[in-house]
């Protein structure tokens, strides 16, 4: 038990802080687990609006330092693989119009 002021504030703001990163952490979790069972489930525009939400949490986590950058990306990856090809890949753009060559 710290003896002096500050390490007594100190241990006070570790604790809140301590929370705040699991709640970050658990919340990725449960991400994880609502993405899995969205695929199994087949629904491809939840898997997307799931995985989109995921990205963005685990963006935040890393950012704010609840995980760090390289865990991060690593459960980036593996939530595209579980996604599959629907929910990474962007949109179509529209097909431009091929320029015919003068040319026969």
């Amino acid at each position: 038990m710290p003896n002096i002021k500050q390490q007594k504030k100190r241990v006070r703001s570790a604790a809140r802080e301590r929370l705040e990163n699991l709640r970050y952490r658990s919340t990725v979790k449960t991400l994880t687990r609502r993405l899995e069972s969205a695929v199994a489930a087949g629904e491809p525009e939840q898997v997307q609006s799931e995985h989109r939400e995921l990205v963005r949490w685990i963006d935040r986590a890393a950012a704010r330092g609840a995980l760090h950058r390289n865990t991060a990306a690593r459960r980036k990856a593996r939530a595209a693989r579980i996604a599959g090809p629907t929910a990474t890949a962007p949109a179509e753009p529209a097909a431009k119009p091929r320029r015919r060559l003068g040319r026969g």
